[in-house]
C-alpha cells in the first residue's frame, strides 16, 4: 500500500455525503494516533502538514513518518497534504519530495494574482498525479505561519467560484463560510454560526467540486479545563459547534481540517501527566498517554463530524 492523493476519496465522500478528516501533522505521536484512530474507525485519511511542521520536523523525517504509518496500516487510504503552502516553490518542493496533495493558499493575493499562482501550481503538480486544493475566501484567526486579522477577513463571493475553478483547474476549493484558524475563534458572547447560505449558493455553481473548511476545530471545554487545572493559562476561548460541521459535511464539504483540537487534547494530557507523577522523566510516559488522547480525539471527530467510519471501499484503495 502507498500514498494516495485525494482524488478519489474526496469524489467519493461527495457523493455519499461526509468528510474525511485532514489532521495536521508535528511528530510521531500524533501521526501514530491519528493513523491507529483512522484504522480502528475504518476510515480514510489525510494527514497534513504545514510549512511550521515541516520546519519543526525536517521534511525527511516527516516523510518517512508517514511512510511508516502507511506501511503499518495497509488497510486505510492515506493521503499526505500541504497545508497552506505559501508560494508555488513551497508546493513545487513538496511534490517532488512524495506528497501526494498540495494547498496553494493565494487567498490574501489580488483575486487575479490567486488565479496565476494557484493555476501554476495546479498545472505542474497535475503532471505528478498529485491534487491541488485552491482558496477563495480569507479566514482570521492565527496558526503556524497564517495570521489574518479579523477585519480583513472577507467570505468567500460565490460569484467568482465558477471563474476561479475553470481558470485554475483546482480538485478541491477552501471556502470562507465562517471558520477561523487556532484556538481563539470568537469572543465571549459571540454568536458562533456558519454561513451555510453561501455554501449552497456555491454548490449550486459548481456541483461535484468537493469543498474543504479549514479552521474547523472546536475547541472542546473539557481540554481547555484540563490544562489550566494543570497549570495552564488559557483564557476563555470558543470554537466552531460540531453540530455545524456535521451538517457542513453531509453538504459537499469533503475535507475538514482539525489541527488545535488535536494539540488541545495532548497537551491537556501531558500537563496532568507530569503533574499527577512529578516525579516521572520519562517521556515514553507522558508521551503515550498524549498519542492516546490524539487517537480518542480523532475517532471522536471521524464519527461525530466527519461520519466517515465504515466509508473504506476496495475501490477507493
Amino acid at each position: 500500500m502507498s500514498l494516495v492523493n485525494t482524488k478519489k476519496m474526496l469524489e467519493k465522500a461527495y457523493r455519499e455525503n461526509y468528510a474525511v478528516g485532514a489532521f495536521n501533522v508535528n511528530n510521531m505521536e500524533i501521526i501514530q494516533g491519528i493513523t491507529e484512530a483512522a484504522s480502528e474507525m475504518n476510515s480514510p485519511l489525510i494527514l497534513q502538514a504545514s510549512v511550521g511542521a515541516r520546519k519543526y520536523a525536517g521534511p525527511v523525517y516527516l516523510r518517512k513518518l508517514v511512510e511508516a504509518a502507511v506501511e503499518l496500516h495497509p488497510d486505510v487510504p492515506i493521503a499526505l497534504h500541504l497545508d497552506h503552502g505559501e508560494s508555488f516553490e513551497t508546493c513545487k518542493d513538496c511534490i517532488e519530495s512524495g506528497f501526494t496533495s498540495v494547498m496553494i493558499d493565494g487567498s490574501s493575493l489580488p483575486y487575479e494574482k490567486n488565479i496565476d499562482v494557484t493555476a501554476k501550481v495546479a498545472e505542474y503538480a497535475h503532471r505528478y498525479g498529485v491534487t491541488v486544493e485552491g482558496e477563495l475566501g480569507s479566514l482570521s484567526g492565527s496558526e503556524d505561519n497564517i495570521s489574518v486579522e479579523e477585519e480583513k477577513s472577507f467570505y468567500t463571493n460565490p460569484d467568482q467560484v465558477i471563474d476561479f475553478v475553470q481558470k485554475t483547474g483546482v480538485d478541491s476549493l477552501a471556502i470562507a463560510i465562517g471558520t477561523s484558524h487556532g484556538a481563539y475563534k470568537f469572543k465571549p458572547g459571540q454568536k458562533r454560526e456558519l454561513r451555510f447560505d453561501i455554501l449552497s449558493e456555491i454548490n449550486q455553481k459548481i456541483p461535484g467540486l468537493p469543498i474543504v473548511l479549514h479552521g474547523a476545530s472546536s475547541v472542546m471545554p473539557k481540554f481547555v479545563a484540563e490544562i489550566n487545572k494543570f497549570g495552564g493559562e488559557l483564557k476563555e476561548t470558543f470554537g466552531i459547534p460540531e453540530e455545524l460541521l456535521s451538517k457542513a459535511s453531509k453538504m459537499s464539504v469533503c475535507k475538514i481540517n482539525i489541527d488545535s483540537d488535536l494539540r488541545l487534547a495532548m497537551t491537556a494530557k501531558i500537563r496532568q501527566s507530569l503533574c499527577e507523577k512529578p516525579s516521572n522523566f520519562d517521556p515514553r510516559n507522558y508521551l503515550s498517554s498524549a498519542r492516546e488522547a490524539i487517537k480518542e480525539i480523532v475517532k471522536h471527530k471521524i464519527k461525530n463530524v466527519m461520519h466517515s467510519n465504515n466509508k473504506i471501499a476496495v475501490g477507493n484503495k
